[in-house]
């Protein structure tokens, strides 16, 4: 078991708490700078689907892990980001330019839906997010002018500063650096007094503003930010695929998106992580099962939804913590081996006064 000696203030905000960290950190760096050059195509492109995922996966628990504001629609910011990206792209505007351009856009109007679901918490805000979802996805739909509609939105190769990014290694790594600048960012907002007023909104509502901290800026904050998170995945989702159509951004990549939080591990920014692994394997692994399905059974439509919803109930009941709470759990009991206690983790029956409450 580790030990971390503190001699001041600072090290509890520190991004590592121990050389080791920076160590494994650093090799896992190294291990994704150097993974295309000892990976087929295939796992580089399934690769780049993670870091994707990892992207819109960060806004998202901005916004429910950290802020505990529920949104059942992030599908929504992600057709608004890779619409507005491949739109304002193919108009002449340079790459980088319409990336954040796209990612503004989505924050813009994650601000919008903020301001208006102030009010809405729980149930109410999730089928507010829900409602804003369908409204994207029918606009998309019926306005053919601008966005192809049904009959499809091709987007043009991605070039910036006159380096082609068409290739699937290019894009791997202009993927990667997106990642890492808003894994840093992320972090860095947590560790500042916004981020602070996030977590205690989080905790309790009436106990944050009885601090001082403001609700509507604080939600309001938390919403731009997370849609602006989502807009840029949406972006670079629109080059991975090629060819933009409505039924790409459906209540489904939704829901996988809620999975990606709460199967990872609500609150964490490693669970990012976990849960992208998670909505990346799992398609492929549904894949190979049906080979040894009854044809009944395999050739049904909605297996796939089936499948992740039923994992999204089986965690929320029996693991809330999700993927990276086992393997803290899991750590704890090699760690502490063999003086570990299996009521560790279990949350004892003598309650506070305040929590008898409701």
């Amino acid at each position: 078991m580790r030990f971390v000696l503190k001699t001041n203030y600072g090290q509890d905000i520190n991004h590592f708490l121990h050389n080791g960290q920076r160590f494994w950190y650093g090799l896992l760096i190294a291990a994704l700078l150097l993974a295309p050059f000892f990976v087929d195509r295939f796992y580089v492109g399934e690769l780049t689907y993670l870091l994707i995922w990892v992207i819109a996966g960060t806004g998202l628990m901005l916004l429910i892990g950290y802020t505990g504001l529920v949104s059942m629609g992030h599908a929504a910011f992600m057709a608004i980001g890779a619409y507005a990206h491949a739109v304002l792209f193919k108009l002449g505007f340079p790459f980088g330019i319409s990336l954040l351009m796209a990612g503004l856009v989505s924050g813009f109007l994650g601000a919008v839906i903020g301001i208006a679901a102030l009010r809405m918490t729980g149930i109410y805000l999730a089928v507010a997010t829900i409602s804003f979802a369908f409204i994207i996805e029918k606009i998309v739909g019926e306005w053919t002018s601008v966005t192809g509609g049904h009959r499809g939105f091709v987007v043009p190769e991605p070039v910036m500063f006159g380096i082609d990014f068409g290739s699937d290694m290019s894009f791997y790594y202009l993927c990667l650096g997106v990642v890492i600048v808003a894994v840093m960012l992320v972090l860095n907002l947590l560790r500042s007094p916004m981020g602070r007023a996030m977590i205690a909104v989080r905790d309790s509502e009436i106990s944050a503003q009885a601090m001082g901290v403001n609700l509507v800026e604080t939600k309001t904050l938390a919403f731009t930010l997370s849609a602006f998170f989502t807009g840029l995945a949406g972006a670079l989702y629109s080059h991975k695929i090629g060819m933009l159509f409505p039924e790409n951004f459906t209540i489904f990549m939704s829901i996988k998106l809620l999975i990606l939080v709460v199967v990872g591990g609500i609150g964490s920014m490693h669970g990012i992580v976990f849960g992208a692994i998670f909505i990346s394997i799992l398609p492929q692994v549904i894949a190979i099962v049906r080979d040894f399905l009854p044809t009944v059974i395999a050739q049904r439509r909605g297996l796939e939804p089936l499948v992740f919803g039923s994992i999204l109930l089986l965690f929320l009941i029996y693991e809330p913590l999700g993927l990276y709470g086992r393997w803290v759990k899991i750590r704890a009991y090699f760690t502490q081996f063999p003086l570990y206690r299996r009521a560790t983790f279990k949350r004892q029956k003598s309650y506070l006064r305040t929590e008898r409450v409701h």
